[in-house]
């Protein structure tokens, strides 16, 4: 058997690891729940057990891949963030999703932004996108709050996404957009910010 290895990102707050078989609960339980209606979803256990499995596949197929998130402090996973790039997705993308009862604490924006960080950086990306249903309006603010722009022009999956230039890396570099992402992320990380009316992720 292959053993792969996965990069691990450490944040403020947050462990970002590869997927493993322990952590196929908590991800059955949002797969196959009204959380995954943007996704694909909901989908029956053998689907979410496939698009588990296909979670790990990509990180041998691809070389990179979704983390899982977890509480740096506990363990506790919160969700995945990464990149994902299936047959006939037109571009890399940037993507998330937050188990429900974990949304409203700003996990999605600091595990994303340090998976962004990890593929311009080491990875040597030069652009990405996230593929949102338009109905999703709770990624579309995070996207928007990560610096993202629709892209009119890019291509989408099927016609029925909307698609989110992510800021090419000098974009980011040390300018006010990514003090701006960092400084939202350490409010988020105050145990005394109570946020009221912002996106869930």
């Amino acid at each position: 058997m292959t053993s792969l290895s996965i990069p691990v990102i450490e944040t403020e707050r947050l462990s970002l690891r590869g997927p493993e078989p322990g952590d196929y609960p908590d991800f059955k339980a949002t797969f196959t729940s009204y959380r995954a209606r943007f996704m694909g979803g909901p989908l029956n256990a053998y689907e979410s057990w496939m698009l588990y499995a296909a979670e790990i596949g990509h990180w041998a197929i691809r070389g990179f891949g979704m983390w899982m998130i977890h509480d740096k402090a506990t363990d506790e996973t919160y969700g995945m963030a990464g990149g994902w790039k299936p047959a006939k997705w037109p571009e890399a993308e940037i993507a998330w999703v937050i188990w429900p009862d974990k949304a409203g604490h700003g996990i999605a924006l600091e595990a994303t932004h340090a998976a962004r960080n990890f593929f311009y950086g080491q990875r040597g990306w030069d652009t990405a996108v996230s593929y949102i249903d338009p109905k999703n309006l709770d990624s579309i603010r995070l996207a928007e709050r990560l610096g993202a722009k629709k892209d009119h022009d890019a291509a989408s999956i099927d016609g029925n996404d909307a698609v989110y230039r992510h800021p090419a890396p000098a974009q980011l570099d040390g300018t006010q957009l990514a003090h701006g992402i960092e400084m939202e992320i350490s409010h988020y990380a105050d145990p005394m910010f109570k946020p009221k009316g912002w996106a869930l992720d």
